[in-house]
């Protein structure tokens, strides 16, 4: 969501709660509507909570997201039938991240996968986890077991400090790198956590027992190198890593070729195909999709939000999907889609916003270099 949406104070229509929803009122959230539930938006102030992340460590709460586990014989395979990823290589306490895919190979959701000692654990977003959940359901293989684990919550902490103030409640954490994860214990409670995240930066994903996750957020946000940030700071974040956002960057009329997520597509996978859209997305790798995703950098000060149209000379040559002003770099930048013949780097567009043509560059992403701590770092 962008840091202009319009939002209401008012949900009273929103169905559900956070398990953490009186912790972060207490920290003195605003909580507005999203994804079905009440969710803090911002606490001290978005641009100073961005800033925070990228100097310290943000605690994050994403509950609203679903957490899936699926287990059975071959159920590798099964899942390489719906996702172009390859899970049958896919090393116990692994992460991947893919894509999960239509008939044409357009993209219902991104999502987390990470096998386990006896399962495969899924984060899938919000919004969709829902249609995730019937698809999955409709798909998979009848003698596999599919898990809501809906009694969880789940927390991310995020930022180059963001190891220094786990690891001192949460031994051995530390030894974790960028998409691996294990089985530890914190706030005395059993946790699953991934050294992984949504922001570019170094960091952790915490799933935790609902009814201990006050215990854990508390633990957390009493380090001094943690504060709570809300939504906001999390797409300004996630937007200066060049993320995709699902429902804003991601949808069916896009393929992982069309994205720019070919790592999503390993080499395995492209030449055995397998995977729904196979054949379409295979092409477009291989000759060049219809439109691709670039990052841009506008001139001035002035933002270009979601849907803003992208000109070449008179003519319109692609949309915004994502957009705001970088905290960080003190430029608005944006992602969209172009025609491939706009795509280059440097190559000169301009997008109009509240009537007027702004200039902008096709830019590298992302805006702001990732700092996940791989494996030999």
């Amino acid at each position: 969501m962008s840091n202009e949406d319009p939002i209401t104070e008012d949900i009273a229509d929103v169905v559900q709660t956070l398990p953490l929803d009186r912790w972060h009122r207490d920290q003195g959230a605003r909580m507005v509507p999203f994804a079905g539930y009440a969710m803090p938006i911002q606490y001290e102030g978005i641009i100073a909570e961005h800033l925070w992340t990228r100097e310290s460590a943000g605690l994050f709460d994403v509950s609203h997201m679903g957490q899936l586990l699926v287990s059975g014989e071959n159920v590798d395979i099964a899942l390489e039938a719906l996702m172009p990823g390859d899970f049958v290589h896919l090393g116990v306490d692994r992460m991947r991240y893919s894509l999960l895919l239509d008939e044409e190979g357009g993209i219902l959701d991104d999502l987390m996968v990470t096998r386990r000692a006896g399962d495969f654990y899924l984060v899938v977003n919000g919004a969709t986890k829902a249609d995730d959940i019937a698809h999955l359901h409709e798909y998979l293989p009848e003698e596999l077991v599919l898990n809501h684990l809906d009694e969880h919550a789940l927390l991310a902490l995020q930022g180059p400090k963001a190891v220094d103030a786990l690891s001192r409640v949460c031994p051995g954490v530390e030894v974790l790198t960028f998409m691996t994860a294990g089985a530890f214990d914190l706030a005395g409670a059993p946790v699953w956590i991934s050294r992984s995240g949504y922001t570019g930066e170094d960091g952790f994903e915490i799933s935790v027992p609902a009814e201990a996750v006050e215990a854990a957020a508390a633990l957390l946000a009493a380090q001094p190198e943690v504060k709570p940030i809300g939504l906001g700071a999390r797409d300004s974040l996630r937007l200066e890593a060049g993320l995709p956002l699902y429902g804003h960057d991601l949808d069916t009329r896009v393929d992982p070729a069309m994205a720019g997520l070919g790592f999503a597509v390993p080499k395995r996978r492209r030449a055995e195909g397998g995977y729904p859209g196979a054949t379409r997305i295979g092409r477009h790798f291989a000759e060049g999709p219809p439109a691709k995703r670039v990052g841009l950098i506008l001139g001035g000060r002035l933002p270009a939000r979601e849907g803003a149209p992208i000109f070449d000379g008179d003519e319109q040559v692609g949309t915004v999907t994502s957009g705001g002003f970088s905290p960080s770099l003190q430029v608005p930048i944006a992602m969209g889609y172009v025609s491939p013949g706009c795509a280059g780097l440097n190559h000169r567009l301009q997008i109009e916003v509240r009537g007027k043509r702004l200039d902008a560059v096709v830019a590298p992403m992302p805006f702001v270099p990732h700092r996940y701590v791989r494996q030999g770092n």
